[in-house]
This record gives structure tokens, C-alpha cells and sequence, in this order.
């Protein structure tokens, strides 16, 4: 979760190399990060978002680890009524001053929770999306699960993380653990799910200057039942 690097990733648990642990997959440091003055992202949004949303028709969505709000604003530019959902309250904070600038603060709404805990709470969304979301241990099915209950009849489950790659060899083991594959995500979806896909995505990154080919790990489900 560089975007300093110009990637575009939003959320926790990503490659922060020689950072403690504890202090990538807990709000904590999040809260430290976003506390400061300058942006912590690009505020651009994701690109398999951009991919697989842009031919959906518009209705509401829900983004976990929502960030600063890059993805957020940029639904609600194409029409969604969007709730951001992060588990750093000063990244809310800042995604909400975000959204007031570029115009589509009634289009948006701000939601702390987080993930690794999520309870929907009977309510649901046309569109359900993460991106870039690594809790620690192969911990990203779990949160699948819970996302699911989420999704409205006929809607969407889009999720999107960093493939296991060589370009994470210096991470601790925990953090390599974090890492999955679209596959990886499939037995967390109930009956009623369809895939419409899965599969590892190439793109290319820039970090410290230096271009890298790395690949998300997309899945893209619809309720259907």
C-alpha cells in the first residue's frame, strides 16, 4: 500500500518494509499515518475498480478500507451513493474533507469498522468492494465472509489484493501470509454466489522510482440468490 509509489492501493496490511507488524494491521498506526499533513495516497482510484464498476449500473455501494476516499469519490462521481467504511477514524476524517472538495459529499457517507469484526447488520449494498485489504495470517477468506452478507440480491462483491510475488521476499512472514490469490477466496463464498471472475491481474507499479510487474488477485461475484 504504496501510493506514494504511485500505485494505487488504499488499504492496511501491505508492504511497509521494516515496520513493525502490529503496526500495519492495527488501526494504531493507521491513525499515525493520517494524523500527519500530506496525503498518505494518490487519492486515484484503484484500477480493477475502475475495470469492473465502470459497466455496472450505478445504485450504492460500500467501500471497506476506504483510505482517504480515492475509490469512494470516484463511485460517486459515476453516480453511486457510497458509504466508506476504513477502521482509522482520522482516515475518515480526511476521506470526508476529500469528497467535500471534489464536490459529492451528499453522495457519500463514513463508516468506522473494521474488517477483521464487520457486521453488516441486515443492511446491504448494490456493490461491495475492497481493495488492497491484508489482515495478517491468510485472514482475507474470513473477512470475505463476512462482506458477503452485505451484498443485495443482484448485486456485487468485488475484491482485489496483491498476488504473492518475489517483489515481497523482504516482508516477515506474517506479512507474506497476508498475500493471497482470487482462488484463494472462492470457499468463502455461500450458495448463492457466482463468479464472474477470478484471476490474477497484471499491472505495473512504480517504487522508490523503479518500475515493477505485479499482479492483483481480482474476484468479481454476483448474489444471485
Amino acid at each position: 500500500m504504496t501510493e506514494h509509489t504511485h500505485e494505487h492501493e488504499h488499504q492496511h496490511g501491505h508492504d511497509h518494509a521494516g515496520e513493525d507488524d502490529d503496526d500495519v494491521f492495527e488501526p494504531s498506526g493507521w491513525e499515525a499515518r493520517y494524523t500527519g499533513d500530506s496525503p498518505v495516497w494518490s487519492g486515484r482510484p484503484n484500477a480493477q475498480l475502475v475495470a469492473e464498476a465502470t459497466g455496472l449500473t450505478p445504485g450504492t455501494a460500500l467501500d471497506v478500507g476506504c483510505g482517504e476516499g480515492g475509490d469512494v469519490i470516484w463511485l460517486a462521481q459515476q453516480g453511486w451513493h457510497v458509504t466508506g467504511a476504513d477502521f482509522a477514524a482520522a482516515g475518515l476524517a480526511r476521506a470526508a474533507r476529500n469528497a467535500e472538495a471534489a464536490g459529492v459529499a451528499a453522495r457519500t457517507e463514513w463508516w468506522q469498522v473494521d474488517a477483521r469484526t464487520f457486521d453488516a447488520g441486515g443492511r446491504t449494498w448494490d456493490l461491495v468492494t475492497t481493495h488492497f485489504l491484508h489482515p495478517p495470517d491468510a485472514g482475507m477468506a474470513d473477512v470475505v465472509r463476512r462482506l458477503v452478507t452485505a451484498v443485495a440480491p443482484g448485486g456485487h462483491l468485488l475484491v482485489v489484493g496483491h498476488a504473492p510475488s518475489e517483489l515481497h521476499r523482504q516482508l516477515s512472514a506474517a506479512k507474506r501470509r497476508a498475500m493471497f490469490v482470487a482462488a484463494d477466496l472462492v470457499p468463502a463464498l455461500p450458495d448463492g454466489f457466482e463468479v464472474l471472475v477470478l484471476e490474477q491481474r497484471p499491472r505495473t507499479a512504480t517504487h522508490q522510482g523503479t518500475e515493477h510487474h505485479v499482479h492483483d488477485s481480482t474476484l468479481l461475484a454476483r448474489r444471485t440468490a
